[in-house]
Parts: structure tokens; sequence; C-alpha cells
């Protein structure tokens, strides 16, 4: 069922990809419309649109949409079942295969934080020995977090962190620096730690062990497609594929066969040719001959064989045709003895020729797949033709055989079981992906709890604190009402200076607008409200980009969002509007921001002339 596709969620993605250099558009949309939302509500958004606007005025909001959305979920020896299977089997294989000094190339796509590769490095280190590891393994890791490759770099874990290793790899392989474990630093030159995106980059090539656990469950199905044509081009021959649980791949045969398929442990698929069909040796053919009535028992069972066949000479003319043929291409018995490139058959289903030329020159059988053919009154079969080189004991070609099987059942089982594969897939990626963001949900709670507990016993101390506290403030409370008065003065002068301001705002003969940097009003003053016919009241507190006035508010958008993020800017716009009395008035608006006395930008204020122009 195809995923429900929202446009200003569609263009947030397109924005995120043009503007920061991550593609999300080829992510399953409901884990990424999840995450997005729960970032949304974080802050307080609920239309995508408006946490667009967001993004384009905040780029400090870019991390942490992407920490949210890029869950990076991973421990070491992860799934401790399969990473055996890795040590004492896929290891050991790989090896074998091997000469002592030829090179180990290894990629952890979509590595994290590190802990997956250099579990990786532990492995090898020890089946081949330090030394041979430094000079023989490159481990390539690669993810498109740079944060998270950041962290990787550095090796630094914390005791929770590394307590799923077991106690003689962490003690062999890990420095302790006080109460973080580093990993060891002759073996981590051998990882090499990049940015790589599975979706647009190139792949890595002739890797012997790739590692890409928990990432394509994330994808489409199309993008899933994609990225393991990727990393098939990437594994050399009998190259090693090692997924995460949710990841079955079994709708992608054609590409990766399964070595150890409880395990998630794929295995490239590559050509084999078949062998060409040899005639039956002399001998034999001489002793079946002598039997009474063989060559009648020959003819009557080729001609009635539930396969169509037909069988050519060595220049192509035809030999045989059985009845199945006869009835399912409308040929006859006069046809025998005609050339193949005169029939219809010769390009209908499928233009043999060029398959039977091939078999008698390169002399081997060849398959052609998924052929359709509409039989009269229009009704399909799939067929799988079979071209077959005829050769004699002498190794001579004496004629081709082309036999054409009726797939159309076992076509439809596969449709049936490759649909129902995908759903299930689908249906184990989605429930993978939400036990990985409960894991997240469930390490921040377990956070939140660590500092509630600190912070109860902060409020222990501080309420022991505040009962002191409570006696000096009982001596102070004279002070205060002597101070009080001198507060009372103070205020008076406060609110003189007040409407002093409000009247210099009044008087001035522009109009005068002041936003914060959510866009809602903070000053209005007396020649706006003579401009559009909107009070003070009325504006104040309200966003400006949409307030009914006759001023197109909304081509002030990027003059402001360019004031919110920039000190030093300035600039105008003129625009045609309608004033308070129905007429039409040309204005210059210039936008600057407006700041405080340390030069935080608190908003933007505009300045509204009549324009003469």
């Amino acid at each position: 069922m195809p995923e429900e596709l929202d446009d200003d969620f569609e263009t947030l993605l397109r924005y995120l990809r043009d503007a920061r250099g991550f593609d999300f558009t080829g992510y399953k949309r409901t884990s990424l419309m999840r995450r997005v939302r729960h970032r949304m509500e974080q802050i307080g958004f609920e239309e995508y649109s408006e946490y667009l606007d967001h993004l384009q005025a905040s780029s400090d909001e870019f991390a942490s949409l992407f920490n949210t959305i890029l869950i990076n979920v991973t421990t070491f020896y992860r799934d401790p079942d399969a990473w055996e299977v890795l040590r004492t089997i896929v290891i050991p294989q790989l090896l074998a295969q091997r000469g002592p000094d030829d090179p180990i190339r290894v990629w952890s796509a979509g590595c994290a934080t590190g802990q997956e590769a250099y579990s990786l490095a532990m492995l090898l280190a020890d089946a081949v020995g330090p030394e041979s590891f430094r000079q023989r393994v490159k481990i390539y890791a690669t993810d498109v977090d740079e944060d998270a490759l950041a962290a990787a770099r550095q090796a630094s874990y914390d005791a929770k962190a590394v307590e799923n290793i077991p106690a003689e790899h962490l003690s062999r392989f890990f420095d302790q620096d006080g109460t973080r474990y580093v990993f060891s630093k002759e073996l981590r030159r051998a990882v090499i730690f990049g940015r790589n995106d599975l979706v647009q980059d190139a792949p890595i090539s002739r890797i012997d062990l790739l590692v890409c656990r928990n990432t394509l469950m994330y994808l489409n199905a199309e993008t899933q497609r994609r990225v393991l044509g990727r990393l098939h081009f990437a594994l050399a021959p009998h190259g090693i594929l090692f997924l995460g649980h949710a990841e079955m791949l079994l709708s992608h045969s054609d590409r990766f066969a399964p070595f150890d398929l409880k395990n998630r442990l794929f295995r490239k698929v590559t050509d084999e040719r078949s062998a060409p069909a040899r005639m039956p040796s002399e001998t034999l053919a001489e002793s079946v001959h002598d039997l009474p009535g063989v060559s009648n028992l020959r003819e009557l069972a080729f001609r009635h064989t539930p396969v169509a066949q037909v069988v050519l000479t060595g220049d192509e003319t035809v030999a045989l045709i059985n009845q199945h043929a006869e009835s399912l291409f409308g040929l006859s018995a006069r046809d025998v003895g005609r050339l193949l490139r005169d029939l219809e058959l010769s390009y209908r289903p499928v233009e043999l020729r060029g398959y039977v030329e091939q078999a008698k020159v390169e002399r081997r059988s060849s398959r052609i797949r998924d052929v359709e053919w509409l039989q009269h009154g229009g009704q399909a079969l799939w067929l799988e033709i079979h071209v077959n080189p005829l050769i004699d004991a002498g190794n001579g070609l004496v004629g081709v055989s082309v036999a054409f099987f009726d797939v159309s059942t076992t076509r439809a089982l596969l449709d049936k079981v490759e649909e129902t594969n995908k759903q299930l897939e689908n249906a184990y990626e989605e429930l993978q992906s939400t036990n990985e963001e409960l894991e997240t949900t469930n390490e921040e709670l377990q956070s939140t709890v660590e500092e509630l507990e600190t912070t109860n016993e902060e409020l222990q101390s501080t309420n022991e604190e505040l009962e002191t506290m409570n006696e000096e403030l009982q001596s102070t409370n004279d002070e205060l009402h002597e101070i009080n008065g001198a507060l009372g003065d103070k205020t008076v002068e406060l609110t003189q200076a007040q409407e002093f301001f409000d009247s210099i705002l009044d008087s001035a003969a522009v109009g005068i607008i002041v936003v914060d940097r959510d866009m809602r009003v903070t000053v209005w003053n007396r020649a706006t409200v003579e401009l559009w016919g909107v009070t003070d009241t009325e504006a104040r507190g309200r966003q400006l980009l949409a307030l009914d006035i006759g001023l197109p508010t909304a081509q002030l958008r990027p003059l402001i969002g360019n004031a919110l993020v920039d000190e030093n800017y300035s600039d105008s716009i003129r625009l045609d509007a309608i004033n308070r009395r129905g007429r039409a008035v040309r204005v210059l608006i210039r936008c600057s921001p407006f700041k405080v006395h340390d030069r935080e930008i608190r908003g933007a204020m505009l300045l509204i002339h009549p324009d003469s122009d």
C-alpha cells in the first residue's frame, strides 16, 4: 500500500536536502513523519509549514531535528548470537579463502558512534593477531551524521557503553582513562571514519565483509532497491553482507543468497553459466536403437510431451515440432523443413534468432525468463524459454532445442509470495524502527530519572539553606520597608519615562512597528494606526504576517527573517498598499534588527514612510 504523501511535509524534506545536504526523501514516511512530529511537539509547532519557517529562521534547530531523525542506537556486539556466528564461521572462512598476506577490506555502513566498527576490529585482531591486523585489515566506517562520526573518532566510551564487551576483550583492546574507556590507539589506525550517504554517494569497492545493520528498514522499497544495488557492487565475489534483524531480503534473492538467514548473513550472488546439453554416447544410442519399436516410442514421447518444444538443425531448419508447440503457436507438420526465420515463432513471443545463434557459437544453454504470450481470446501465458545446443559424442553441434515452459501458475504464486514478503518486511521493519525509537526514549527516561534523583537531593539541601535564609529574610524585612518608599519614587519615574517613550513613538511622522523573534507585534505607534486603522491593542501580541490590513505583509517575511539572524542587516522594500480610508498608497518600508544594549537581537524594527516616487 503506498504511503500517504503530505505536500507540506515533502516541501520540508526538499528544503532539508537542498539547504543542508541531508536527503530523507527516500525514507519511509510513517516513521519519518512520526519523528519530525515528535520534534515539532517538543517546541510547540503543529503545521509543517510553520516548522519550515522556524528552520529557515533558526540555524540551531537543524542539529536538534537531525538528532531526532537519525536514531543512533548501537552497542558493542549488538545481538551477540549473530556476532558469534561472525566470529566462529564467517571470519574463519574469509581468512581461509585468502593468502596470509592478502588484504582484508571491511565496511561498517551506518556506523553511528563507532561501536560496530570497533567490534569488527576486535574480532579481526583476535583472528589474525595484532601485527597482521595492522598490516592487512582496513575497516571503513561511514555515516551521514557528522556529530556521530566525531564521537566515533574519539573512541572514548563510558562504563555503560562497554558493559557488553567480554572482560578479556575490554582489558586487551581498551585503555581506562578515569571513568572512560578508550579503544586501542594502535588498532584504531586501521579504522577509517568518513561521511557517506548510502542513498546518494558512491559505494566503497572490493569489500569482503559489509556490515549495514538496521539502516535499510528506514528506507522505502525503491530506495532499498537502489541501495542494495550499490551494496551488491561494493562486495567482492562471494563477499558477505551482515544486516539487522528486521532486514530479511526476501524479495532480493537475485542479488543476495542467505548464508545464515536466522542471523541475517547473506552472500553476494554471481552469475553462473549453464552447461550445454550433450547427446548420449554412440554406444548407448546403438544399444537403445536395437530395441524393437524404440523409434516409434521416441517419436510418440516427443510428440506428446507436455512442454512445447521445437528442434532445429544446425542450419536453423525446423526438424521437429511437438503437439503442444503446434497448439500453442499455431504451427503444423507443414512447417517442418522450413527455416526458423520464415516462421512467426522466430520473433514472437520473443526474438529467438539471437539466442539460437548464441547457443550455436558459444555452445552453452540460455534461459529467457518472464516472456508474456497472449493466446487467442486474450488470455495471457507466462513462459520460460530454454535454448539448448545439442552436442554429439564428438563434441559436434547437431542442432538446437527450444523448449517453452508454461510458468504462469508459478509466476502467480511467486508474485503473491513476493507481495506477501514485501508486506512482511515492511511490517517487521516498522516494528524494529518503533522498537529502536522506544530504546532511545527509554534511555532518555533513565537519564531523566537520574536527573530527578540528583535534583531531589539538591532540593533537600536547598530546603535547609532556605530555612537559614528565612531567618535572614525576616531581619531584612524591616530594611525592605524603608527601601519600599524609595522604590515608589522610582516607579513614578519609570512610569514617566514610559509615557515619554510612548509620546516619542506617537509623535513620529512615520509608522513604527517592532516585532519579536516570533514575529509578534510589540510596538505599534499612532502613525501606524493612522495608516492601517488597526489599534495598538488589536495589533500588540499578534503575528504581523497574520494581521488583516491593507499591507501585503507576506512580502516582509524575507526581510524580517534576515534581520533576525544578522545584526548588521538593513534593507528596504517598496510596496503598494491600501490605507485605512480605502485609498491606494505606495510605502517605503525599512527593516533592521531590534537590538538591546548587549547587541543581542531581540526582534526586528520596521519604519514605514509614504513613498513619493
